[in-house]
């Protein structure tokens, strides 16, 4: 029987590149993961800001910046430990008065989600309506209704905030659970940038900050429809004062 020789240099080369194989393959899965995250929150906007029972207009024209958590799970009956992710994006420039940027990932956990049988998927979104609750998420968990005041924002296109607590809130927020969209408070939920979920989507370290000031690169390609449908339904910025 003839003796087959094996170089050992081969076989090296060989498991070098079976590892880089299944390392770029595992990254893609993960960089999948959120693409889909960020194409969701496009979907989620896309029906809000077109409904009649959606976010108001003249409130959305208000905002400085929109957080879109699609899908968040919760555990227990009418109040439960919740965990969620999904995308900010804020008006550019230094002081949140340009387009739209690109999406930063974004991660919440805990507080109170009202009214809602254990278990089911909800969409949620809030309004950040002044710089300081903007740069407050930016730099890291921030607890809602302690770092930054939030309140259950008003439903309908042309509605406007109601109450003083609504007025003067640093964010306004809303649900949807089984077609249903209605405000709600998220007062004790945590609420922060989702670093390693922003490593994957744009292939380097990078921090919420750069994404929104734009040095991160353009926005991925999953984040169109996000993007588009903020910029058709509030293309600029209306001051508070007008």
């Amino acid at each position: 029987m003839p003796r087959i020789f094996i170089n050992k240099r081969t076989i090296a080369l060989t498991m070098v590149s079976l590892c880089l194989i299944i390392s770029s393959i595992a990254i893609a899965e993960d960089n999948a993961k959120e693409q889909e995250r960020v194409q969701e929150s496009g979907n989620v906007i896309r029906e809000l800001a077109t409904a009649d029972s959606g976010i108001p207009t003249g409130l959305l024209n208000k905002a400085e910046c929109v957080i879109v958590l699609p899908s968040v799970k919760k555990a227990g009956f009418i109040v439960g430990a919740s965990y969620g992710r999904g995308v900010m994006t804020c008006r550019g420039g230094a002081n949140f008065r340009g387009p739209w940027s690109a999406p930063t990932m974004m991660q919440s956990s805990g507080g109170s989600f009202g009214l809602q049988a254990g278990g089911q998927a909800t969409d949620f979104v809030i309004l950040v309506m002044n710089e300081k609750g903007a740069r407050a998420l930016m730099k890291g968990k921030a607890k809602l209704g302690a770092d930054a005041s939030v309140a259950a924002g008003p439903v309908g296109r042309n509605a406007e905030a109601a109450t003083n607590g609504t007025l003067t809130a640093e964010m306004l927020s809303y649900s949807r659970a089984q077609g249903v969209f209605a405000g709600v408070s998220l007062s004790g939920a945590s609420l922060g940038p989702d670093g390693s979920a922003n490593e994957k989507l744009y292939g380097k370290k990078v921090e919420a900050a750069e994404i929104i000031a734009g040095s991160a690169g353009p926005p991925p390609a999953s984040a169109k429809e996000l993007l588009t449908i903020l910029s058709q339904k509030s293309p600029e910025y209306a001051s508070k004062e007008k």
